[in-house]
């Protein structure tokens, strides 16, 4: 009898996982409590118009494309994908444009318009691949979690090579000389939602991923790769229960080698009783209608500090040491407007700095307050695909990091209007003639809005910060140190937020439960 799996939460992580499990033999069922799948990867249509209203970037696409492989399917019959040239442009208050290019020759010019030595930007680049290199040949491949772990992978010799005396901004400033290519290379961060100055040096890996392996985009819009993962889903027989929200997750602490109650309406296979010293398990979920759910493995795309507090109803003390190590990454405004015309001299993927990034990182992540200047990422796929807006008009996405949210001092949806304003203003100032006449269409998110939507931790939008003083950007580990038959897959665990990491922690998570349940026979 196959083995039963429940997985929580079909964001690209909890897709990723049910799919791999389902690849190793295992029966998987996935709950999600919204009526279509994705998770962050999410849509919204409107009067002719398509916005992305979670992820904007594809990176890394071969780490999707396994998960077709291993079933003798090719992604390209699933997701069309094209590269994007530039990658992304970016705008500075004083009038200076500068485009990201992988080309060396064009990105050679893009410097020099700022003053900086194309050679600093070649040599950065060579620093960044090494970090990448190493970085992915252990912590992404093999999916290493814990110190021990890491010991033995690299061994200590090694670790001096991932540069962990310096912040991830030290590592930028090492190489390059001029404040606006620091700006734009830091800004890397945006990937994790974390702040440059507070992340460690090896986050400089991410430009790699850019520039050796380019950066696409899935015609008609990112949510087709949801679309995609779920046909390939439906063909492969992984079930998916729909407005399936999860109540919590049933527990019980059974002596060793003694099996214990799993009956309900629904009846795992039986492996469910196997404990460790740990002398606790997991026996399955329980719905909002009531229903109990039973499993040998439950797999939570639940971010790990709510799934514990809210699903598992942990003591306060365990999850305030949880809190105190993997703070939440930031949240977002997420801004979208429909347009009457369109904006010449913007890109697909555009960046509007601000005047004083550091000061904006310090704002948002150390006091935890709203910027008076953010740094803007504002995408217009309009500018890639043409069936995204009607003819003639742009549609553009605009979203700024701010803090996540503060429950003891919690922000009004008047304080984000306010902030809208001023990224509207900025915008204007900095181009965008006219910008508020020319919206017909508007549609505004808060983080109270996208913890809503996705009970993630605080409303933040990338899982666990990475700062090297909290956790030197390791997350919690995907097999839970309480319950061994309870994994976690997505931005809160390793290897943390960005589409292609979920998906291959989902991969690996399904490494992880494979050896586990080998390792108990």
């Amino acid at each position: 009898m196959k083995k039963k799996i429940i997985v929580i939460g079909a964001g690209l992580g909890g897709l990723s996982a049910a799919i791999s499990l389902w690849q190793e033999g295992y029966e998987v069922t996935i709950h999600e409590k919204n009526s279509k799948i994705g998770g962050k990867l999410n849509v919204l249509k409107e009067r002719g118009y398509t916005f992305d209203l979670g992820p904007s970037i594809l990176t890394l696409p071969h780490i999707f494309e396994r998960l077709f492989e291993r079933s003798g399917k090719k992604m390209k019959d699933y997701i069309p994908i094209r590269t994007l040239r530039p990658h992304w442009r970016n705008f500075f208050e004083d009038g200076t444009v500068v485009d990201l290019d992988p080309d060396p020759a064009v990105m050679a010019a893009e410097a020099r318009k700022v003053g900086e030595d194309p050679a600093n930007v070649q040599r950065f680049l060579d620093y960044s691949a090494k970090l990448y290199d190493l970085c992915d040949a252990g912590y992404f491949q093999q999916g290493l979690d814990t110190s021990a772990e890491f010991r033995e992978f690299y061994g200590l010799s090694k670790f001096p090579q991932f540069d962990l005396l310096r912040s991830m901004h030290g590592g930028v400033k090492r190489f390059l000389k001029t404040q606006k290519m620091q700006d734009i290379f830091d800004y890397f961060i945006k990937y994790v939602g974390s702040s440059a100055y507070r992340a460690p040096a090896f986050m400089n890996c991410m430009p790699t991923i850019q520039f050796r392996y380019d950066l696409w985009y899935v015609d008609g819009g990112l949510y087709g790769i949801a679309l995609g993962l779920r046909r390939l889903m439906e063909e492969l027989g992984v079930k998916v229960q729909l407005n399936s929200e999860i109540a919590g997750i049933r527990t019980t602490a059974t002596p060793a080698g003694v099996s214990g109650p799993t009956t309900s309406g629904h009846v795992a296979s039986g492996t469910v009783g196997r404990v460790t010293s740990r002398g606790e398990r997991v026996t399955g979920i329980v719905t909002k209608d009531g229903v109990f759910h039973a499993a040998d493995i439950v797999v939570s795309n639940m971010e790990v500090i709510p799934a514990y507090r809210e699903l598992l109803k942990e003591d306060a003390a365990f999850v305030a040491k949880l809190e105190k190590k993997f703070e939440p990454a930031c949240s977002g405004l997420v801004l979208d407007l429909g347009l009457d015309c369109k904006y010449p001299q913007l890109v697909h993927h555009n960046f509007f700095f601000s005047q004083h990034q550091r000061e904006h990182f310090r704002t948002v992540f150390q006091k935890h307050q709203l910027p008076p200047d953010p740094t803007i990422y504002l995408v217009a796929a309009s500018k890639t695909d043409p069936t995204v807006a009607p003819p003639g008009c742009d549609c553009l996405k605009i979203l700024p990091h701010i803090p996540y949210i503060n429950d003891a001092q919690p922000l009004k949806r008047e304080d984000y209007i306010a902030l809208k304003e001023r990224v509207v203003d900025k915008l204007e100032r900095m181009g965008l003639k006219d910008l508020r006449k020319h919206t017909v269409y508007e549609h505004i998110w808060t983080p109270l809005d996208i913890r809503a939507n996705y009970f993630s931790n605080k409303g933040s939008i990338y899982g666990v910060v990475s700062d090297r003083w909290k956790n030197l950007a390791f997350k919690a580990p995907k097999q839970s140190t309480k319950y061994e038959n309870l994994f976690f897959v997505g931005g809160s665990v390793n290897p943390g937020g960005g589409m292609p990491m979920v998906v291959l922690c989902g991969q690996n998570v399904a490494k992880k439960v494979v050896a586990w349940d080998k390792a108990g026979k």
